[in-house]
């Protein structure tokens, strides 16, 4: 196992009407800003909710923050802080609105130009609002985590940052609130938890016991209960065990002492900022052909992942590794996602402008051993058209 650094500091709050605890977790002399993406927060209740919950603080609303939080939104909330000298965030959403409240909640400390949080990756962030969140979309893992995802739709760029100072302080987690989500953001939120597991376990061994067995735990459960949530979104029982394994797909925990690969992501980001994909849709593209194009340096993984989550346990090395991608393949399909990029209208013509993308953002040494250089990235392309 490698030598690891784990913190995090958020306080979860899981379970049935849990949004009432808001009055105990927000300052009692918070200036809040409540930030909100279209109208489900309004229409499912959980913004009354919210807002009955925060009782007599000062409280505005911040409303409009878009899948892929634009830079361009974001920065009018930031002003807005500013300007109403707003001391606590409150997110209400899925990864995008936390996402985008995490930006806000770090910019709004700044004097330079916010863009800067980006292209320094947040090693520039020395300070943040505090802010706390309330889950409506498990996906992410966002509300948990110290890291963000934000698209500025000028440039056409999708980039990322983390700074321990954007934990949120508490996240609350209601296993209700996903009740009425439509099958296309429930499939996404099972791809995008699965992927996040996938990209810190298969990569290569280093005798990571625990670590591998969380993570396999992980991508069992979201294998097992992934289709029957699409059928019976209102089975709390699901929805619990969903919501919590996306939070812990991506809280540190699993890719604590262990390498990472997160190559899958990168190249999805740039397909995202291009094309407007969904960030999973990618995702369900780019895995199962990342894995084949590398099935060489993650062959012990690969090995690994075939028998103990696919049961394969017969066969040369070569027919069980080809077995596992076939049935991750076959397992995003079976949640109604694409995994051609031809089936999204995106031919061959487009590589060339996403390999640009990746260079001018300097994506030429991904993946665990730095080795998927734009050749590389290039490969996984052709083979996902």
């Amino acid at each position: 196992m490698q030598n690891f650094d784990f913190y995090n500091p958020t306080r979860i709050v899981f379970g049935k009407g849990k949004v009432a605890e808001l009055d105990k977790l927000v300052p009692a002399n918070a200036r809040v800003l409540v930030l909100i993406g279209g109208q489900s927060a309004r229409h499912n209740g959980t913004l009354d909710e919210a807002l009955s919950a925060l009782g007599e603080r000062y409280v505005e609303l911040f409303e409009g923050i878009e899948p892929n939080p634009r830079y361009e939104t974001l920065v009018k909330a930031v002003a807005q802080v500013k300007k109403g000298k707003l001391d606590f965030l409150l997110a209400i959403g899925g990864g995008s609105v936390i996402d985008g409240t995490k930006f806000v909640a770090a910019a709004a400390c700044q004097d330079n130009d916010a863009w800067e949080i980006l292209l320094t990756r947040g090693s520039d962030v020395k300070e943040a609002v505090p802010y706390g969140t309330i889950l409506t979309l498990p996906a992410t893992g966002s509300e948990m985590n110290d890291g963000s995802v934000i698209t500025r739709e000028e440039e056409k760029a999708k980039l990322h940052f983390s700074s321990e100072h954007v934990f949120p302080r508490f996240s609350i987690l209601d296993p209700t609130k996903s009740y009425t989500l439509p099958k296309r953001q429930l499939a996404n939120g099972v791809v995008d938890a699965f992927t996040h597991t996938v990209e810190q376990y298969l990569t290569y061994p280093v005798g990571a016991m625990v670590q591998d067995r969380f993570a396999e735990g992980l991508l069992s459960t979201l294998v097992e209960i992934g289709p029957k949530l699409l059928q019976n979104p209102r089975d709390y029982e699901l929805q619990a065990n969903f919501m919590w394994s996306a939070s812990l797909a991506l809280n540190g925990l699993i890719g604590a002492g262990v390498p990472q690969d997160w190559a899958t992501h990168m190249i999805g980001h740039e397909i995202t900022a291009l094309y407007g994909l969904d960030h999973a849709q990618t995702l369900a593209v780019i895995l199962p052909n990342m894995l084949s194009v590398r099935r060489d340096s993650k062959r012990e993984k690969l090995l690994q992942y075939a028998e103990r989550i696919w049961n394969i346990e017969s066969g040369t090395e070569e027919e069980r590794i080809e077995a596992a991608i076939r049935k991750t393949r076959e397992f995003f399909e079976s949640l109604g996602m694409k995994t051609r990029l031809s089936e999204y209208q995106i031919g061959a013509d487009a590589i060339a402008g996403l390999i640009n993308k990746l260079e001018s953002h300097h994506m030429v040494t991904l993946g665990e051993h730095r080795d998927v250089d734009l050749q590389v990235s290039r490969k996984v392309l052709e083979a996902s058209i």
